[in-house]
């Protein structure tokens, strides 16, 4: 049986108990995009999704699984920024946005990261693709088996380009991890996103501006990558800092150009401006206390491992409601850090967060006097059961 707890934090209600709420509503936002993904990165909290599952046409904005083939070999010292690849035939027959390579080239890794970002250079994917895995066909089973393993559940790939191909699709959300995990495995990299201009060998006067339309604009956009096609339409995997939160947020299937820029703001501004963020607890902070069964103890505190910082409505945030669960009581032995509750926090327009708790201590299997007071409790609480019956 969970017993009911009742605790306070920064004046928010925290109670334990047995039963889940529904998910509340997504938060009102429009998008004329037929999918979109917006992420917060700080507090780790979804803040929109439209359609974010369907596996759809990425376009160029896939060069981002190419990228992070390529910063993975960097990490791993199979290439430097200084190594160079050659260029096959085929790279240099790539049509779309090029770097406009030919085969008496020998671009470096740095070019090329800087053509694939800027030029959305598909000579250069194939370039990078035959380099690391001999060919591209080869380069693209790579990114299949790799895919999983990042936690990206709806792609599949078929080139390294984003080149309209059936087998070649990705979901909103798998771009989202994706732009994520650039951020956040490879810092010293993710520089080359914001750069707004670049032209390799001067080759490529018309084609050497990056096309993310809202760098530069003072709103803290510092990547990523935009695509479109025929089929996929326009689309943005676009990221933004401002003071100490950061958004990823993508979007696709635009039919303007145009449009592009006007999503990308509307996604920044709402992001930024219809939530607030708000400190919680500090990691090893006491949320509650549990009572534990057949142990030398009994009782534990439950604890947060790491500082809880939550995001919130700007309107409505004092609607925020925590709750602890946990299975009460809780068995010996227990120890201490491990997980043995959830911090559940539900909040107006918002998704469910769940955070976990864990002991502040070692409990052990308890003595002859603990399974006494156990089996004695037990043996109380039926017998009260016994004369509520009778009484009734």
């Amino acid at each position: 049986m969970l017993r009911r707890l009742t605790a306070t934090l920064l004046a928010i209600a925290i109670t334990a108990c047995a039963s889940t709420v529904p998910n509340p509503a997504r938060a009102a936002f429009e998008t004329q995009a037929t999918a979109a993904f917006l992420y917060d990165v700080t507090t780790d909290t979804v803040l929109y999704e439209k359609n974010a599952d369907a596996p759809l046409p990425p376009a160029s904005m896939s060069k981002l699984m190419t990228l992070y083939m390529l910063f993975e070999a960097l990490r791993d010292g199979r290439v430097t920024l200084e190594t160079t690849f050659g260029v096959s035939t085929k790279a240099r027959l790539m049509g779309g946005s090029t770097m406009f390579l030919d085969e008496t080239d020998r671009p470096t890794v740095e070019s090329l990261i800087k053509g694939i970002i800027v030029q959305s250079g598909n000579d250069a994917c194939v370039v990078v693709a035959e380099g690391l895995a001999g060919s591209e066909d080869a380069f693209a089973r790579q990114m299949n088996a790799r895919a999983p393993e990042m936690g990206l559940k709806n792609s599949t790939f078929a080139n390294a380009s984003g080149w309209p191909n059936p087998n070649h699709r990705m979901s909103t959300r798998d771009l989202g991890v994706l732009a994520t995990r650039l951020i956040e495995d490879f810092p010293e990299y993710y520089g080359y996103f914001a750069l707004e201009e670049y032209d390799f060998d001067g080759r490529s006067p018309s084609n050497r501006f990056n096309r993310n339309p809202v760098l530069g604009l003072g709103m803290g956009a510092d990547g990523l990558k935009t695509g479109h096609t025929e089929e996929a339409g326009f689309g943005l995997v676009g990221s933004a800092l401002q003071g100490e939160r950061r958004i990823v947020f993508v979007f696709t299937g635009l039919q303007q150009q145009s449009e592009r820029r006007q999503e990308a703001e509307s996604f920044i501004n709402w992001g930024f401006r219809q939530f607030l963020s708000k400190d919680v607890a500090k990691a090893g902070e006491t949320i509650t206390e549990a009572p534990v069964w057949m142990g030398d103890q009994q009782q534990i505190n439950l604890i947060t491992d790491s500082d809880i910082r939550l995001l919130v409505p700007a309107v409505g945030q004092d609607s925020v409601d925590m709750r602890v669960e946990y299975d009460s009581p809780l068995e010996a032995p227990i120890s201490k850090g491990d997980k043995v509750g959830e911090l559940v926090v539900t909040a107006s327009d918002m998704p469910e967060k769940r955070l976990p708790l864990v002991s502040d201590r070692d409990v052990v299997f308890g003595g002859f006097l603990p399974r006494l007071r156990a089996s004695s409790s037990v043996l109380f609480d039926k017998a009260m059961g016994q004369v509520q019956t009778l009484m009734e």
